[in-house]
C-alpha cells in the first residue's frame, strides 16, 4: 500500500491530478461554511437538531440532502442546496432521453449532441435552484428563523436566492473541473466529501454516549469530566460496530458483483489466416442502478408523513369529523421513519426503482445488435431476438438480487435508529446509503488511480509488487 502511494507521487501527471482534486475538495469545504446573510444560524441549528432527534419530516429531509447532495440546509450556507439540483436535472434529461425520441436522437449524434444536452442541463439546474431556494427560504421565514425585518425586504430575497443558486452553480463547475483536470467523477467526489465530513461527528456521538467515554485515555482526549450516564451499552456498541462492518462488506460486494456471460467471437478466414474465435465474457452488474433506486425511494418517502401530518393538523383545526382526524393522524404516524408500513413501502419502492432504472439504462436489443455486428455470439443462442430475450431474463433475475441487497442496506439505519435508540443522524452515517455511496465512490477512485499506475507499468493498490499482476478485487475489470 505504501509503495503504491509512493508510485502515485512519482508520476507527475497522476500526482497533479490527485493534488488538483484534493485542492478542489478543500475549496468546497471552505465555501461550505460561508452563511447566507440574514438567517439566524444558531436558531436554525437548534431547530434542525430538534427535528433530527425527533425524526420529523424536516429533519429527514435535511439528512437526505446532506447525504445525497453534499449540502446542508441545517447551516443554510451558500452551498446549502448542494449538488442535488444538478443531479436532478441530469436525471430528468436522462429519463427524457429514453422516452422522448428527438432527445434520444440527439444523444446518438455524438459529442455535439451530448454537449447541447449538457448545456440544457445547466440551464435546468439554474431553474431548479431558484425554485428550491425560494421554497426553503419561505419555510425558514415562516418558522421565524430569519432576523426581524429581513424577511419582508425584497432585496434580501433576491440576494439570498442568488447566493444559494450561485453556490450550486459553483459546485457544478467544481465537479466539471475535477472531471477535466482531476482524477474524474467530480460530482460523486463532492457528495462523498460531504458525507465523510459528517462522519467524525457521528463517531464522536457514539463515543460520548457509550461506556467508551469512561475509559481513562478517552476522558483525557475528550477533556470532559467523568460521567456515569450513558445511553448505549457495550452490547449496543458491539452491534453497531458489527452493522458498520457488515454494511461496508455488503457495499463492496454489491458494487463489484457481476454476472459474467460467456461470449464467443466468430472465426473469419482472411487469405490463409483464420482470425477470431476468442472466448470472452460479457459482465452484467448485479447492482446496475447503483444508488439511484435508494435516492428515488428516499426522496419520495419524505412526502407521505408530511402530507398526512398536515391533513391531521388542518382537520383538527377545522373541526372536521373525528374519524378523518384519527385516520390522517394514524397514517402520519404509520409513515414515520422506522414504522412497519414505512419500511414495507420503502422496500417495495426500492425494488420498483431498481427495475425501472435498469429498464432505462439497460437495453437488451441494442446489446444483442452490438454483439451481432461485432461478430460475437452467446454459445447456444442465435444472434438477434433470442439473445436479447436471454439477456433480459438474466438481468431481471440479478436485478431482483441486487434490489434485495439495496433494500437491506437502506433499511439498516432505520432498524438501528428504532431498535438501538440511536440518533437518526448517527444511524444514517454509520450504516446504509451514506456508506454505500462512500464505498462505491472510493472503489471507483482507487480503480482510476490503479488504471493510471498499470498503464505506466507501476504496481497499483489492488495488485502485488509484480506490476499489477497480483490478486485484484474479484469482479473488477481493467
Amino acid at each position: 500500500m505504501l509503495a503504491a502511494l509512493m508510485n502515485v507521487f512519482r508520476i507527475p501527471d497522476l500526482r497533479n491530478k490527485v493534488l488538483f482534486t484534493l485542492g478542489m475538495l478543500i475549496v468546497y469545504r471552505i465555501g461550505f461554511w460561508i452563511p447566507v446573510p440574514g438567517i439566524s444560524q444558531q436558531a436554525l441549528h437548534d431547530f434542525m437538531q430538534q427535528q433530527t432527534q425527533s425524526g420529523g419530516a424536516v429533519g429527514r429531509m435535511a439528512v437526505f440532502i446532506s447525504t445525497f447532495s453534499g449540502g446542508s440546509l441545517g447551516q443554510s450556507t451558500i452551498f446549502g442546496l448542494g449538488i442535488m439540483p444538478y443531479i436532478s436535472a441530469a436525471i430528468i434529461f436522462q429519463l427524457l432521453g429514453s422516452a422522448y425520441p428527438p432527445l434520444k436522437k440527439m444523444q446518438q449524434e455524438g459529442p455535439s449532441g451530448r454537449q447541447k444536452i449538457t448545456e440544457w442541463t445547466r440551464y435546468a439546474t439554474i431553474g431548479l435552484c431558484i425554485i428550491q431556494s425560494f421554497a426553503w427560504l419561505s419555510y425558514i421565514t415562516q418558522m421565524g428563523l430569519v432576523y426581524p425585518g429581513w424577511g419582508s425586504n425584497p432585496v434580501w430575497w433576491v440576494m439570498a436566492i442568488v447566493a444559494m443558486t450561485a453556490g450550486t452553480t459553483f459546485l457544478m463547475w467544481l465537479g466539471e473541473q475535477i472531471d477535466k483536470y482531476g482524477i474524474g467523477n467530480g460530482v460523486s467526489l463532492l457528495i462523498t466529501a460531504g458525507i465523510l465530513a459528517n462522519m467524525p461527528g457521528a463517531f464522536l456521538w457514539v463515543v460520548q454516549n457509550s461506556p467508551i467515554s469512561q475509559l481513562g485515555f478517552v476522558k483525557v482526549l475528550l477533556g470532559e469530566p467523568p460521567s456515569g450516564d450513558t445511553s448505549l451499552s457495550w452490547m449496543q456498541v458491539i452491534l453497531l460496530m458489527g452493522a458498520f462492518v457488515g454494511v461496508v462488506a455488503g457495499a463492496v460486494l454489491i458494487t463489484v458483483a457481476q454476472r459474467r456471460i460467456p461470449v464467443q467471437q466468430a472465426r473469419h478466414t482472411r487469405g490463409r489466416r483464420v482470425v477470431g474465435g476468442q472466448r470472452s465474457y460479457l459482465p452484467l452488474r448485479v447492482n446496475h442502478g447503483g444508488v439511484m433506486p435508494i435516492i428515488f425511494a428516499s426522496s419520495l418517502m419524505i412526502f407521505p408523513a408530511v402530507i398526512f401530518q398536515y391533513l391531521a393538523e388542518h382537520a383538527q383545526a377545522a373541526h372536521l369529523p373525528m374519524w378523518w382526524v384519527n385516520t390522517t393522524r394514524f397514517l402520519g404516524d404509520a409513515f414515520q421513519t422506522g414504522a412497519y408500513p414505512y419500511i414495507l413501502l420503502y422496500i417495495v419502492m426500492v425494488y420498483f426503482f431498481s427495475y425501472f432504472w435498469t429498464t432505462v439504462q439497460f437495453n437488451p436489443e441494442d446489446m444483442s445488435k452490438q454483439l451481432r455486428d461485432s461478430g460475437a455470439f452467446i454459445p447456444g443462442l442465435r444472434p438477434g431476438p433470442r439473445t436479447a430475450e436471454y439477456l433480459e431474463t438474466v438481468m431481471e433475475r440479478i436485478t431482483y438480487v441486487g434490489a434485495g441487497f439495496l433494500a437491506i442496506i437502506a433499511v439498516i439505519p432505520m432498524v438501528v435508529n428504532s431498535a438501538l435508540n440511536i440518533n437518526f443522524l448517527v444511524a444514517s452515517f454509520l450504516g446504509g446509503t451514506g456508506l454505500l455511496i462512500v464505498v462505491s465512490v472510493g472503489l471507483d477512485f482507487i480503480q482510476r488511480i490503479e488504471a493510471n499506475l498499470l498503464m505506466r507499468n507501476y504496481a497499483g493498490f489492488l495488485g502485488g509488487a509484480d506490476g499489477g499482476k497480483g490478486p485484484k478485487i474479484r469482479g473488477a475489470r481493467y
